[in-house]
């Protein structure tokens, strides 16, 4: 459970930094010096495209496709049932960015821990594809 919950904040603070709707993010970041300070606006877009390389490849080969719609459809019905109950409501935009960083940071905490998962259930252990 704690891997799971570090590979989550990870996923967040990666998708945060990258865009949020504070000023405190890259997109807004770069945009206001890319000019002065393009050196580092591009080393930190590496960065963060590392980060988006590993926590991508990890989701699609562990869960994949069908893995990412369904635990996508279930951040959604979450959301839906917190909006049903009165709970949330989505009048400030700024909520609805902070869901979405929320949602997706869920789905590729979870895509990068399934295989951790999988093994706990089921004991077999996943492999990578020799080949590649």
């Amino acid at each position: 459970m704690t891997g799971f919950l570090i590979r989550w904040v990870l996923a967040f603070l990666l998708l945060a930094a990258t865009f949020n709707p504070t000023r405190w993010n890259y997109v807004k970041w770069a945009g206001d010096n890319y000019q002065s300070e393009m050196a580092i606006s591009v080393l930190a877009g590496l960065l963060l495209v590392v980060g988006y390389i590993i926590y991508l490849r990890a989701t699609f080969r562990s869960i994949g496709v069908i893995g990412i719609v369904l635990v996508g459809g279930i951040v959604a019905a979450v959301v839906w049932v917190l909006l049903d109950r009165g709970w949330l409501t989505l009048e400030d935009t700024n909520v609805m960015v902070w869901l979405g960083l929320f949602g997706l940071s869920f789905v590729l905490g979870i895509g990068m821990s399934w295989s951790h998962v999988r093994r706990a259930i089921s004991g077999q252990s996943d492999m990578d594809d020799v080949d590649d």
